[in-house]
């Protein structure tokens, strides 16, 4: 509920501060006094047109403030957009605030953090609802009115149940859709995957196989030359030349004269071991040149072989990946997809039938949904019309309008005919009302005034009090058109609401005004030639004095009329509790 307003700088009001209670609270004053700005400015708190209008003379902004408690079932949605938006500091309250400066821009603030408009009408719709001439009634708008029903009806535990099976229905519509456009591709796909994978298999990659290959491609490419150069080496360490002994013979001669040198000087004896494993080592690098020239192959149609594998690995890397494991994963993928896409044709067939059950369930569900609605709808008319006997509407007729469209993909009703559907049912739903004899029922925001529109809201609300989740309401000209003796019947109601809801109610009436919990008087003063707005609570004579101002002019009948009327309020009120 709201627990606290300011407003600064907001048409006639320089500055107002106020805290308000549960229960019934009544605004009075005279026409022109700022009643009517008080509620301009809680709907721009709310996400309203800003107007630069609202700006006072001589200032540079206009500013709306409000803390709501949270303690009712609105709690729950309030906090999951907090929690989304980041915002939630106190779980138990929420403060929204409104600026606009004369130069038209516009400020939102939720618990003290700047957010977009869009974010305080979100938060608007589940914290307060005001009811008279302004264009963000929701009672006018007929977007709102299947969850005004819903809630009449009660049908929170099967309307869930069958978002379940709409969501269901929803993600198998998705893998459908996705499958049959790989479908309608597959024959190229199969082409193109077959091709790539085979092309992959055929070539029979290992890792590390390029590396090798060009090792062996620079062998066969080089072998005279590798040849040449072994066999020169041969020459010079065994063959040696007429006139140049072999480097074995010199080494062998050196090795001879060291260990005869050692025979003789001991000290030498591992000088003399070192020569013997130089003519070793001259031994073992004749015998892996022998070798080596043995394996250096003259072989070109190898060469061109290695060449011809080189290119078609390089082909291969360039077309699907950096490296020879890559390509290997590459085709074992589009082997894998092959899979996939001649599975597919398996797999829709599954899913349609899938679907079809599915649909089956939801227009099973959906036409449950229907009938239940229909259904409260039919008591919610009743009562409502009861209300408005009350309110002096004896005549008005009030209906819901129930309309479903038909749709080659929806669900299937009993009778064969398929539906279009969404998260919330079959139905399209719109209040109906006939204010008058012989007018016929036609859209609430085409046929009633500002005056009816509080009343009817004001039946609603009492048909459907428990079931509405909005803590709390604003009634504005709901005394248009009535007297005295409705005025009590309507007081009475306000009442009654008041104990489930937090109601504010502006009226000229003090029939009306005696039901109020808390009663403030709306003044317009001048002060050095500035016209402004003050607000003062009433209680006791102070209440007594205006209740007889509303009456007429003050006097002995008027303050025992507005005492009698204060009485018999208690009366009516100390009845309803009983």
């Amino acid at each position: 509920m709201l627990t606290e307003l300011h407003i600064q700088n907001f048409a006639i009001i320089d500055k107002l501060d106020l805290r308000f209670g549960p229960g019934l609270i009544i605004l009075t004053g005279e026409t022109g006094a700022g009643k009517s700005i008080i509620l301009d400015a809680v709907v721009m708190l709310i996400g309203g047109k800003a107007d630069t209008t609202f700006v006072r003379t001589d200032s540079d902004a206009a500013f709306v403030e409000g803390v709501f408690q949270l303690k009712g079932p609105e709690k729950e949605a309030v906090h999951e957009i907090l929690k989304r938006e980041e915002l939630l500091d106190d779980p138990d309250y929420v403060t929204l605030m409104r600026e606009v400066r004369k130069e038209g821009r516009s400020v939102a603030r939720v618990n003290g953090r700047t957010v977009n408009v869009g974010l305080l009408k979100e938060l608007g719709a589940f914290l307060i609802d005001i009811h008279g001439q302004a264009e963000h009634l929701s009672l006018l708008d007929p977007r709102a009115h299947l969850g005004l029903l819903d809630r009449y009806a009660e049908v929170s535990k099967p309307l869930n149940e069958y978002r379940q099976t709409y969501h269901t229905l929803l993600g198998l519509r998705h893998e459908l859709a996705e499958l049959r456009k790989a479908q309608a591709d597959a024959d190229r796909r199969i082409e193109m995957l077959t091709y790539q994978a085979e092309e992959i298999e055929a070539a029979k990659l290992k890792p590390g196989e390029d590396d090798e290959l060009r090792k062996e491609r620079d062998r066969l490419a080089n072998a005279e030359s590798l040849a040449k150069n072994a066999q020169e080496a041969l020459a010079v360490l065994e063959e040696g030349t007429p006139d140049t002994p072999a480097a074995t013979d010199l080494v062998g001669q050196a090795a001879q004269a060291l260990a005869a040198l050692a025979k003789i000087d001991e000290g030498q004896i591992e000088l003399a071991n070192q020569a013997e494993v130089m003519l070793d080592t001259m031994s073992d690098v004749i015998h892996n040149l022998r070798n080596y020239l043995e394996e250096i192959e003259f072989n070109p149609k190898r060469l061109d072989d290695v060449e011809e594998r080189l290119d078609l690995l390089h082909s291969l890397i360039r077309k699907y990946g950096g490296n020879i494991p890559a390509v290997i994963a590459y085709g074992e993928d589009a082997r894998r997809q092959l899979e996939t896409i001649t599975g597919a044709a398996d797999r829709i067939t599954e899913l349609e039938l899938q679907e079809a059950n599915l649909l089956e369930k939801l227009g099973k569900q959906g036409s449950a949904l229907t009938e239940k609605r229909k259904s409260a709808a039919g008591e919610m008319g009743k009562g409502i019309e009861l209300e408005l006997d009350d309110l002096r509407m004896a005549s008005a007729k009030f209906g819901v309008d129930f309309q479903i469209k038909q749709d080659p993909n929806g669900a299937p009703l009993a009778d064969g005919t398929r539906i279009a559907f969404d998260q919330s049912g079959f139905d399209r739903v719109e209040f109906l009302v006939a204010p008058n004899p012989g007018e016929g029922l036609k859209p609430l925001a085409k046929i009633a005034s500002g005056g009816e529109t509080s009343r009817l809201m004001l039946g609603l609300k009492n048909v459907m009090a428990r079931a509405d989740e909005v803590p709390s309401l604003i009634f504005d000209e709901i005394d248009q058109g009535i007297g005295g003796r409705v005025g009590m019947v309507v007081g009475q109601k306000l009442w009654n609401l008041s104990r489930s809801h937090q109601v504010f109610c502006v009226t000229h009436l003090p029939q009306l005004a005696v039901f109020g919990d808390q009663h403030y008087q709306v003044q317009k003063l001048v002060d050095k030639g500035r016209t402004l707005t003050r607000v003062e609570q009433l209680e006791g004579e102070s209440r007594l004095l205006e209740l007889s101002q509303m009456l007429g002019e003050v006097g002995e009948g008027t303050l025992r009329s507005a005492h009698e009327l204060l009485q018999t309020a208690r009366q009516m009120i100390k009845g309803a509790k009983k």
